[in-house]
């Protein structure tokens, strides 16, 4: 019996596959065109994708724990209650699902009623699950690095709040632990709620300060505009999709992402070190 990895070549499928091969974890992923993908040769691979029934029948075969993360994407719903409705047919009960942080308030944003929507039917149809939730991704922050470097401003609109940014590669060996937890287990066990966050609880003015220390010149907080970073986005992506987003930047800045006591020391005691921080983020990226 074997765990599946969906999302497999994402940012974080690929440090989950790598977390399970390094611990020895029997391993298959999904992808659409094996050819572009190299993964180690003990990890099978499976081609087709979430909506491909036929290939996804096949790829549940002998699979005991399943890793579930899809996209945001215009079907993501359908993606994610297909595959669950698919996996209880091939006789699942583990699932690790990558949900998101305040999926059960933020529900006037798509992709956080989508995933709400995903945990709920994991427990009303008895899963034995892991729901991840994850903060921001530390790592979304590339794409505005260039931006900060030549224009020393930090342009996303995330507030004065306080988001807790987390780092990819800590929510991937969260994962890959509670699927090899799960895996290993006698029995399906209870369902789990995990907030995955990281060290630091951030607003813009806190990170324009550290992208300031760390290039040794001033860099400012754009400030909180919901409303310019839809438009800023409407130039290289659907409307729909920068709508979605203005509407996740917006309860940013009105509510933030603040972890519940005690969750940051929980995350540090299940992986055994501590949690990559947003400054060592911005001093690998500076180096």
């Amino acid at each position: 019996m074997t765990i599946l990895v969906t999302g497999a070549t994402g940012r974080v499928g690929r440090h989950v596959v790598d977390q399970l091969v390094q611990r020895g974890a029997p391993v298959r992923v999904l992808t659409r065109d094996p050819s572009k993908v190299q993964f180690p040769p003990e990890v099978d691979v499976a081609k087709g994708d979430l909506l491909d029934l036929d290939a996804m029948r096949s790829a549940l075969k002998g699979v005991r724990t399943l890793f579930l993360l899809n996209a945001v994407t215009g079907d993501e719903f359908t993606q994610a209650i297909v595959t669950l409705n698919l996996a209880r047919e091939a006789g699942i009960e583990r699932v690790v699902y990558l949900s998101v942080i305040q999926a059960d308030r933020f529900v006037n944003v798509p992709h956080f009623a989508v995933k709400y929507g995903a945990e709920r039917m994991l427990e009303q149809m008895g899963f034995g699950a892991t729901i991840l939730r994850p903060s921001y991704f530390i790592d979304n922050d590339l794409t505005i690095k260039d931006v900060v470097l030549e224009h020393g401003v930090y342009p996303m609109p995330i507030g004065n709040k306080g988001v807790a940014m987390v780092d990819a590669r800590d929510i991937a060996e969260v994962a890959a632990l509670e699927l090899i937890r799960r895996h290993q287990a006698p029995t399906a066990l209870p369902l789990e709620i995990i907030d995955v966050v990281g060290p630091d609880t951030l607003t813009g003015e806190g990170i324009a300060a550290i992208w300031s220390d760390a290039l040794g010149r001033p860099v400012v907080y754009g400030g909180d505009d919901p409303g310019g970073f839809e438009q800023n986005l409407g130039t290289f992506m659907p409307a729909w999709m920068a709508y979605e987003m203005r509407l996740m930047v917006e309860r940013y800045v009105s509510d933030g992402t603040i972890p519940e006591e005690g969750d940051v020391e929980r995350l540090t005691t299940l992986l055994g070190r501590p949690l990559h921080s947003y400054r060592g983020f911005v001093s690998e990226n500076v180096a």
